[in-house]
């Protein structure tokens, strides 16, 4: 169980919230409480869970925090929502989709002589409280990281904090992952799934292994990225660091991070920015079309495994678990399948006489269809990849310079994260900063672009 300096931890961000919003400029300041809190506040269970609202823990408190400070200083000026048609209905649906769930799962669900409660006005109230409170930092990073300054400070935060994190990430390849451990007492996931070859994964603060590797991917990359697109004095620098962090990323023993850093890399150093863009829309759509032919039966699931077999047989054990889970919890899925079964594990199976959970959700796609529906999915997902595609039209229509250089790679490795959503459960608050930066970014594009033509039937517009 957490220990009171975890609890602390929790109850005293908000506090340094403040204290960057008074010191920093608002873009610098938003970045470092979303990511800092990310890194190093402790993971659930360590929260608070008071009556009639979700637990907050390390994923909302950071962003409620900095959102109050940005009510506080600049109040209601200017729209919560985006500007597209598409982005507020998907937005919307996100937000208060939940409620249909909850209206539609009223009845208790019964596995043998176990039953899980039926939802009712409580879920109707917490769950579209949870998904607002998730999508804050996407509507904090809309209004506040739109212009090319917030991005590079984006990126160079991740590099910063890249190198801060390594040295913790080094520690734990030595000594085993302990830091959770000695500093909130306790250990924040299975140890031994940290266990790797004759050696160890960091976890450091974050929910597992898979999520430390990630990050250190993301910073590798926006080093190389910076490396690429900023000033001469200071390529060396950055060119030092991302060969440092891709050797952390190597000793983080994650194959899939690896395999994303190997992909990433020659993209940002070899493509354009319109091409880079597309490269992120078509592994985007791949996120989302994912679910529809795996429903369809047309992944090809005994090739994939043969090839991983033939790389090493206990991930490929791996994968095929997670295949067996996901068929299982896609069956479940289909019996609700346009709002889903809602919270409460309803969307799992159960064993009829211990009530112990038989099924494990590793990918996050299966975990929304199952809870909130495809409703909630093509939400969820749509929101992350819209950006893209908002970004990639504004960039043909560039004729000026407008499009910032570092928008190229922040697509990329938004892209890359949704990827990851489908084998893991990674999206995190630092996921719907990037994607809010993003939009932020093609709206403002857009805004000059039509000032500058002088267009104004918004109508078509406003569409997209």
């Amino acid at each position: 169980m957490p220990n009171p300096i975890a609890y602390l931890a929790l109850a005293i961000w908000p506090i340094a919230t403040v204290m960057l919003f008074r010191r920093l400029p608002v873009e610098r300041a938003l970045i470092l409480s979303i990511l800092v809190g990310y890194l190093f506040l402790p993971e659930p269970p360590a929260a608070f869970d008071l009556p009639l609202i979700p637990p907050l823990h390390k994923h909302n408190i950071p962003a409620l925090a900095a959102f109050a400070c940005c009510l506080w200083m600049f109040g209601l000026r200017g729209s919560i929502l985006p500007q597209s048609m598409i982005g507020r209905v998907l937005l919307v649906t996100y937000v208060f989709s939940p409620m249909v769930t909850v209206f539609t799962n009223p009845e208790v669900v019964f596995f043998g002589r176990i039953g899980l409660p039926g939802l009712g006005l409580k879920d109707a109230i917490a769950l579209p409280l949870q998904q607002f409170l998730g999508v804050l930092p996407f509507l904090l990073g809309r209004r506040f990281l739109a212009d090319g300054g917030s991005q590079r400070d984006l990126l160079k935060a991740f590099v910063i904090w890249g190198l801060v994190y390594s040295l913790l990430m080094l520690i734990e390849v030595r000594l085993s992952p302990q830091l959770n451990m000695w500093i909130y007492g306790y250990y924040q996931h299975l140890f031994a799934q940290a266990i790797r070859d004759d050696g160890f994964r960091p976890v450091v603060f974050l929910y597992h292994g898979l999520w430390v590797a990630f990050f250190c991917m993301t910073t590798a990359v926006s080093a190389v990225a910076l490396w690429r697109q900023d000033a001469e004095k200071r390529k060396i620098g950055y060119l030092i660091a991302g060969g440092y962090l891709a050797v952390v990323l190597v000793l983080a023993k994650s194959l899939g991070a690896l395999i994303f850093f190997v992909v990433l890399l020659p993209c940002v150093l070899l493509l354009g920015r319109i091409m880079q863009i597309k490269v992120a829309i078509v592994i985007g759509a791949l996120a989302v079309a994912y679910p529809i032919l795996k429903g369809a039966d047309i992944i090809p699931q005994d090739k994939l495994l043969e090839q991983v077999a033939s790389i090493d047989q206990t991930r490929a054990d791996s994968l095929q678990f997670r295949f067996d889970n996901e068929n299982i919890l896609l069956e479940r899925a289909y019996l609700k399948p346009v709002f889903g079964w809602g919270s409460w594990g309803r969307n799992q199976i159960l064993d009829p006489v211990t009530g112990e959970m038989l099924t494990v959700s590793d990918g996050r796609w299966v975990i929304v269809i199952g809870i909130y529906g495809w409703v909630g999915f093509l939400a969820e997902f749509g929101l992350l990849l819209l950006p893209l595609i908002l970004l990639w039209r504004e960039a043909i229509a560039d004729r000026d310079g407008r499009v910032s250089a570092y928008i190229a790679p922040l697509s990329l490795l938004l892209a890359i994260n949704m990827f990851d959503l489908l084998p893991n459960a990674s999206i995190t608050p630092l996921t719907w900063l990037l994607a809010g930066a993003l939009t932020g970014h093609a709206e403002a594009l857009k805004t000059a672009r039509l000032s500058r033509t002088g267009l104004n039937a918004l109508r078509w517009q406003s569409i997209l």
